[in-house]
């Protein structure tokens, strides 16, 4: 990125719910409402604690052809344009 005269950022909102959770792992999501419904996650909800973890492969992998001018953190891309 060092060389390069056009940078941008861009910061994926609420990307953690696009990764849909394993059909054998939404039981183990469920809480209780008070009204005494369970309800589970359907989607990686993002206060669990690996939940980072498969969502930056997941962002790696979709990237992985744009590596050399987008590299990303997490949640967050970088665009530069190189000269």
């Amino acid at each position: 990125m060092s060389g390069s005269v056009i940078y941008s950022a861009i910061d994926l909102t609420d990307g953690f719910y696009q990764i849909l959770m394993r059909e054998s792992d939404v039981p183990l999501t469920a809480v209780s409402t008070p009204s005494g419904m369970l309800w589970e996650w359907l989607v990686m909800p993002q206060d669990l604690k690996n939940a980072p973890a498969p969502f930056n492969r997941m962002v790696s992998h979709v990237l992985r052809p744009l590596r050399a001018f987008a590299p990303s953190y997490f949640d967050d891309f970088f665009f530069a344009q190189p000269r």
